[in-house]
């Protein structure tokens, strides 16, 4: 839980604009139906230029 929450912190820091042009963060919601039951996640990122730091979260 605590590292979810570090790479939270370093995505907030990128996108608010502190170490230098603020970059624009993407989320996406995944909801799945199956035998086993409702399966619900998503992801949180940013991107700039060719790099790309994302986070999965189930």
């Amino acid at each position: 839980m605590i590292r979810v929450l570090c790479v939270l912190s370093l995505l907030a820091l990128a996108a608010c604009g502190a170490d230098g042009e603020p970059v624009q963060p993407h989320a996406g919601v995944n909801i799945g139906v199956g035998s086993g039951g409702v399966h619900a996640g998503g992801t949180v990122g940013v991107s700039r230029g060719p790099l790309s730091v994302g986070v999965s979260l189930f």
